[in-house]
């Protein structure tokens, strides 16, 4: 073997076995001293290879030291279709250098499940679910979409079934994907509300389509969502409050939010429902309000919602440095200065005031650091008499400017 050589091939099987292999799949496998996989892929294999064959162990991450034990040699890697589409190749080659590996892909289950139903995979929503929670769902589910689901087993086809049902949109159309691609595919069409009872001998490997059809509630997309998303005990940040909020915080792909005072939790959220790359973290000094916080978002399918219980600014010490801050409670002098201490230069922050004193506070850092300084003044239309007449809201200021 050449030094240059990569030592790692990543094959993409399918259930068709050594049928669907390329010929450079083939002569890897051939020259391979160890083929590694799932007990499942190793018996698809055939007879393909002639090298060891070592079943890959359970946790995943023990299987990372089985392949670092054999660095240098000629090693061959069984995934599933494509190996970097919700597959292990990512986990494998982020502990190896570039010339270390090269993959041979399969067809996606993704493309094969959308070769069976007719359906464009440029708006169709791909999501892998095998060890995420169902609520993930939660953001897509809106009358008319396609939602293509890589499944962990056949059981959790009943469950997804019964959780649309639960959420309200039990008429939409499931279509059960079973070892596409193998002798053993078959294809079952059904509605959610009746497969949830009836669908319960599923075979792993499974796909799930789903036509979103019903009567559920659909997750807006953009900020300032109705209060009733959130539980909450009188702590939250109000609709129109968190859409200007939200507005100032300005996310963007792949970054992170501190939101100090997360109370419900409700900025953090539409934080993250803003990408799927988006990260952030609360702290909230109420340990009953950081647990409904975390409910909430793993209810609304965000549950990478980090929350920290603790009081600001000691709870920040350890916490990795933010893109953007939001100080929604607990503002003070000290808070702001630990703040520019604690960040990069630049790190945006967005600060609302109600009392006189937290708006005298933001009043005075707008003058040493100028920003947007922003007064909101809401009321909303409310009886009077036998008439209706216009009730004020307490106003906020807004902060909003760079560390």
């Amino acid at each position: 073997m050449a030094e240059a050589d990569p030592w790692l091939t990543i094959i993409g099987i399918g259930e068709d076995g050594p049928d669907g292999l390329s010929a450079a799949s083939r002569a890897a496998l051939a020259a391979a001293e160890t083929v590694i996989g799932a007990p499942r892929h190793l018996a698809l294999l055939g007879p393909v290879a002639a090298g060891e064959r070592l079943a890959w162990p359970v946790p995943f991450a023990d299987g990372l030291a089985l392949l670092r034990a054999r660095r240098g040699r000629r090693v061959a890697m069984l995934a599933s279709g494509d190996p970097f589409w919700f597959g292990a190749g990512s986990r494998v080659v982020r502990m190896l250098d570039p010339g270390e590996w090269i993959a041979h892909p399969g067809p996606s289950s993704f493309a094969l499940a959308a070769a069976r139903l007719g359906w464009p995979l440029e708006t169709t929503e791909c999501l892998g679910l095998h060890a995420a929670p169902l609520t993930r769902l939660r953001p897509l589910l809106a009358p008319g979409r396609h939602l293509l689901l890589l499944l962990r087993d056949g059981a959790a086809v009943p469950a997804v079934a019964a959780y649309l049902a639960a959420q309200g949109f039990g008429d939409s159309l499931l279509h059960a994907l079973e070892a596409l691609g193998g002798p053993r595919e078959r294809i079952r069409h059904g509605h959610a509300a009746a497969a949830a009872l009836e669908w319960s001998d599923c075979a792993h490997p499974v796909a799930l389509g789903v036509a979103v059809a019903g009567a559920g509630s659909t997750l807006p997309l953009v900020t300032g969502r109705e209060d009733g998303w959130f539980a909450q005990d009188g702590q939250l940040t109000k609709a129109p409050v968190r859409a200007l909020t939200l507005a100032a915080l300005a996310p963007r792909a792949g970054e992170r939010l501190w939101d100090i005072g997360a109370g419900s939790g409700s900025v953090a959220i539409e934080w993250l429902l803003a990408h799927p790359s988006t990260e952030a973290i609360g702290f909230e000094a109420d340990p009953a309000r950081a647990a409904r916080a975390a409910d909430t978002a793993a209810r609304l399918g965000v549950d990478r919602l980090q929350l920290v219980t603790g009081v600001a600014p000691a709870c920040l010490a350890e916490a990795p440095v933010p893109d953007a801050v939001f100080v929604g409670g607990g503002l003070t002098d000290a808070l702001l200065a630990a703040l520019v201490a604690r960040c990069r230069p630049c790190t945006r922050l967005v600060a609302n005031a109600v009392t006189l004193e937290t708006e005298a506070l933001l009043t005075a850092w707008h003058a040493a650091r100028g920003g947007r300084l922003l007064r909101i003044d809401l009321a909303e239309a409310a009886p009077l008499g036998g008439r209706r007449g216009w009730k004020p809201r307490y106003p906020i200021v807004q902060w909003s400017g760079l560390l």
